[in-house]
């Protein structure tokens, strides 16, 4: 497919592989650890994210007329809609009620992945139409494959705006954040706090710990193949707890522990020398992001402290910006995480479905934002002003 008087040339790859982990990451760049070549050519090598998953890789790349890469998307063709933080199986009931055919879709997402980054990647030489270019695009991709739909999950706000100038229909999420405003350690972040939070967070740091649990955080060179086979048992005991099934291989954890373990925090707990809980993070250029936690057995306070307070430690002492601790989770508000918007857009072939799914976004829009004001105001653990 070629485009702009043949100044752009349009390829659609199944296999990340196809493409060199130096021309993709240049586009990618290092700013969002999910984005790297690494990262998705281990879920699509394990056999995490692949045609048998429903997660047909459809990938975009565009090249310039030298046959080099200036912009690509990670995209794939879906057959359900799991795995996705972006929750659209009500539509897909009420379309296929309707007498449609909801499935099969196409998402541009980072496979079970709710963190929000760049969905348009391009290379910083980019001309400044290649991320025009790279919508018509996934428009032509969408038209030719007759899907239903074209889903684009946790982009950025910037690229929301763009894609909603394209005519695709603007979504609205909500998740929790921890922003450093320049601690340099926990303590001073817990002065930020009013003193009933202030004890209350330093009262479950104390408990999480009784019983002599101990705690350790790893990464690049100090993770082991021992630490993966102790994670990956208690993920797939979570798992099976709260799904029913899990996403992720054995082998996935093998594949980015072996391309990309600086970008890898794992903060793994012990009892009587056997581990016992563990939570991995991905370390981004300015943001921590934390991904999947697990655990045998019952420890009170224990996921707080693994996810949430060692996030903070680990951003602190490293001077990060922010911890994003994953999907959902109004429980964090009072341990320091404020709501933040999370964005998506959904272009909808079918007009009279397209005039439903545009109403539903804006009233939930309007719901979310009213609610984050409200869950801030209420329950936000921070000192104010009056105090």
């Amino acid at each position: 497919m070629a485009d702009g008087g043949e100044r752009f040339t349009i390829r659609v790859v199944e296999d990340l592989a196809a493409v060199p982990a130096a021309q993709w990451d240049a586009c990618a760049g290092e700013e969002n650890p999910f984005l790297c070549h690494a990262f998705l050519q281990s879920l699509e090598e394990s056999g995490s994210a692949t045609r048998r998953t429903g997660w047909l890789p459809q990938h975009l790349l565009l090249e310039d007329a030298a046959g080099r890469l200036v912009g690509a998307v990670p995209m794939y063709l879906k057959s359900h809609s799991y795995g996705e933080y972006i929750f659209d199986h009500g539509w897909a009931s009420a379309y296929e009620r309707a007498g449609g055919r909801y499935y099969p879709k196409l998402l541009a997402a980072v496979p079970f992945t709710p963190a929000t980054g760049p969905r348009l990647l391009l290379h910083p030489e980019a001309d400044a139409e290649a991320a025009e270019y790279l919508v018509a695009a996934m428009l032509e991709v969408a038209r030719q494959r007759k899907v239903s739909s074209l889903h684009v999950n946790f982009p950025p706000q910037a690229e929301w705006e763009l894609l909603g100038r394209h005519g695709f229909l603007q979504r609205m999420g909500r998740q929790f954040h921890w922003e450093n405003a320049g601690y340099n350690s926990f303590d001073d972040f817990l002065e930020a706090l009013n003193s009933r939070k202030r004890k209350q967070i330093r009262r479950e740091r104390r408990d999480a710990l009784e019983g002599g649990l101990e705690i350790e955080t790893l990464t690049g060179g100090d993770l082991k193949p021992q630490h993966w086979d102790a994670f990956f048992r208690f993920y797939m005991s979570t798992s099976d707890r709260k799904w029913g099934s899990a996403y992720l291989t054995r082998e996935f954890f093998d594949l980015i522990h072996q391309r990309m373990p600086e970008k890898i925090v794992l903060v793994m707990t012990k009892k009587a020398g056997r581990y016992v809980a563990g939570a991995l993070n991905l370390l981004g250029r300015d943001t921590l992001f934390g991904r999947n936690w697990g655990c045998v057995g019952d420890f009170p306070f224990l996921h707080f402290e693994v996810c949430y307070y060692r996030a903070i430690d680990f951003a602190i002492a490293r001077g990060l910006k922010r911890v994003e601790a994953g999907a959902q989770g109004q429980h964090k508000i009072q341990r320091g995480y404020l709501p933040s918007p999370t964005y998506s857009a959904h272009w909808v072939r079918d007009p009279g479905f397209a005039r439903a799914v545009e109403d539903f976004c804006l009233r939930e829009r309007r719901a979310i934002e009213s609610e984050m004001d409200e869950l801030e105001e209420e329950l936000s653990p921070f000192k104010r002003e009056a105090d």
